[in-house]
């Protein structure tokens, strides 16, 4: 087989390969699941070093980067759903376990975009509107400025209000009915 003819089996075979656009962000194949190429450089010594080779960007990055940027905003007492939120709280208490900074964000992430949806918890008496602006300005601006994806949308919903008179199991009063 000469050179041409494994060149062009090579790209007709849908194994394992990486397509690149013209923006420099590719998809990875399907065996790859959950992440992005960024960047899909060129071989070859006579390259600048910088560009030779590709980065892979997973979705839970962005997951993460999203969940940080959130919870930096005031106003935001924690995330996810009630059963996300109650699993975390077991999960903060056992020893040696790390708070899941990607619960309650959900993400698609496509060749140079990517999409995102929160569900926050906020304090009483903030402004809810402008939490949830907040946020996403703070969520685009930080995916896009780390990732280098175009985030198309961040789409907040609020699921819960913390009361101040709302406390923990462990920190309120013990008083039962029986003793």
């Amino acid at each position: 087989m000469t050179a041409t003819q494994a060149a062009r089996s090579q790209e007709a075979s849908p194994v394992s390969t990486t397509a690149t656009s013209g923006q420099g962000v590719s998809s990875t194949s399907p065996g790859a699941a959950g992440s992005t190429t960024l960047r899909s450089g060129a071989v070859g010594a006579s390259e600048p070093a910088a560009t030779r080779g590709r980065t892979s960007i997973a979705d839970v990055v962005v997951v993460k980067i999203s969940g940080m940027a959130a919870r930096e905003i005031p106003g935001v007492y924690d995330m996810g759903g009630g059963l996300s939120r109650t699993l975390g709280a077991v999960r903060d208490r056992v020893p040696g376990g790390r708070p899941n900074v990607g619960r309650g964000v959900k993400v698609e992430v496509g060749e140079r975009q990517t999409a995102i949806d929160l569900d926050l918890v906020v304090e009483y008496g903030v402004p809810i509107s402008d939490v949830a602006r907040d946020v996403r300005e703070n969520v685009i601006a930080a995916v896009e400025r780390i990732t280098g994806l175009e985030v198309v949308e961040v789409n907040v919903t609020v699921n819960d209000v913390r009361l101040p008179d709302d406390e923990d199991e462990s920190t309120s009063g013990t008083d039962t009915r029986v003793e």
